[in-house]
């Protein structure tokens, strides 16, 4: 399984292509082909050596993404293999499979793509609580979205 490694704190340089052991889920785990990682400043930040996001090098960054579950860990009944989900919270998240806690995964509707679900999770919610909890947004009110 190819995944993106970060071998150093640094700039994208430190960032190589590498092949690793295959995950596997654990109980309430599910293990999801990747079809889209999200990349936020949080990765950024890790990459950069920043706590509380860094990781200890060589490691995995990432922790958005989507995919089709491919296999699950026992216990999981809410999830099957080919379901298709996204989530916002799971290490290692720049890999071709991810192993994602069931508990934080979104089940994808039909009609939605893979690479939006990937965006929406964390860049979706940052823009809802802009739009209701810091300013309540009202009829007539001039909002742009951008980045």
């Amino acid at each position: 399984m190819r995944a993106i490694v970060a071998t150093a704190a640094g700039g994208p340089e430190v960032l190589q292509l590498q092949e690793l052991p295959a995950p596997v889920p654990g109980p309430g785990q599910l293990l999801v082909d990747l079809a889209a990682a999200g990349v936020n400043f949080m990765d950024i930040y890790g990459r950069q050596g920043r706590k509380p996001y860094a990781g200890s090098p060589p490691w995995v960054p990432g922790a958005e993404g989507s995919g089709t579950v491919a296999a699950v860990g026992e216990g999981v009944t809410a999830f099957a293999a080919g379901d298709r989900v996204a989530w916002a919270s799971a290490p290692a998240s720049y890999a071709e499979q991810v192993v994602v806690d069931a508990s934080r995964a979104v089940a994808v509707p039909d009609g939605v793509g893979l690479r939006e679900a990937a965006a929406v999770m964390l860049q979706g919610t940052t823009a809802h609580y802009l739009c209701h909890s810091t300013y309540p947004v009202a009829p007539g009110d001039v909002v742009v979205v951008h980045a």
